[in-house]
């Protein structure tokens, strides 16, 4: 994530909430330092955003709700199905792409007004999403493959096998498949006889990183 992308996306945070948030659980939510997030909201108050800190019980950084009007109206109702499916792809793992449900959550927050703020926490409170959690994976492999597949872009794995070996594949991922107990990647991968079509389990990668140049590389 780019400066100008957390900047954005900080901002749909704070305005997506009707209490304060700490610089620290700030820092948490967006994988940064502290100090980054005092530098980041010293930009947001730059550009003129209306941010202010809140002192006491719930306090924190937020923003005036009456900074922007949402582009989409949703309902309490809408919002709690939206935003409780969301929080169940995060919790249970299934789906790889963290940082832009989190993004898109934030956004479905942000298009409340206050009186539907507070009718989307008691929805919420009634409604329960139970599931098997997909294995774990690391961070950085999400965060790999979410930029990779946003952008058609090939990839560096370090994958391991059935057999319990690792190996170093280079793929570009066609289609993600969420099964309710693991996440299936269907990719092209490169080897020494040309492209072939192969499907992955997520929770096997154990490592991954974006090739650069995307456009150097073959599509099938």
């Amino acid at each position: 994530m780019t400066r100008a992308e957390r900047l954005f996306a900080l901002a749909e945070h704070l305005r997506g909430r009707r209490t304060g948030v700490t610089a620290e659980a700030l820092a948490e939510r967006f994988g940064v330092t502290v100090r980054t997030i005092y530098r980041d909201l010293a930009s947001l108050r730059a550009a003129e955003l209306p941010l202010h800190a809140e002192r006491g019980r719930g306090g924190g950084y937020a923003l005036d709700r009456r900074y922007t009007l949402p582009p989409v109206n949703f309902t309490p109702r809408e919002a709690a199905v939206l935003i409780g499916a969301g929080d169940w792809l995060a919790r249970m793992r299934v789906l790889p792409f963290a940082r832009t449900l989190a993004g898109a959550v934030d956004k479905v927050r942000a298009a409340l007004d206050a009186s539907a703020q507070r009718a989307l926490g008691s929805e919420l409170e009634r409604l329960d999403y139970v599931g098997v959690p997909a294995p774990p994976v690391p961070a950085g492999v999400r965060e790999a493959l979410e930029e990779a597949f946003f952008r058609d872009a090939w990839l560096r794995l370090r994958y391991l096998g059935r057999d319990q070996l690792e190996t170093v594949r280079d793929v570009r991922v066609e289609r993600i498949l969420m099964d309710r107990r693991e996440t299936l990647l269907n990719v092209v991968q490169r080897g020494p006889q040309g492209l072939a079509r192969r499907q992955l389990k997520l929770h096997r990668v154990l490592a991954a990183e974006v090739l650069q140049p995307a456009e150097s590389l073959p599509r099938s």
